[in-house]
């Protein structure tokens, strides 16, 4: 594997063991591994969502915040 932040072709084709990308898309689906479409139609999935790890830190939620409209009188 190479050390890029996306798979490449060859590594999407021996993940899915699918040429095509409606295939591989397909499989993605249905592996419940996150991806996205790009604009030619390919998938792209992320090196950090194949080996497990999050691709960001999970954002704190605030906490005791709330907006001026909803306590308005």
């Amino acid at each position: 594997m190479s050390a890029g932040l996306f798979l490449d072709d060859a590594e999407l084709q021996r993940l899915t063991r699918r040429k095509y990308k409606s295939k591989q898309i397909a499989w993605l689906r249905a592996a419940g591994m996150p991806f996205r479409v790009s604009a030619t139609g390919h998938p792209v999935v992320t090196r950090a969502a194949v080996e497990g790890r999050s691709a960001e830190p999970e954002p704190r939620p605030s906490v005791g915040w709330t907006p001026r409209v909803i306590g308005a009188r």
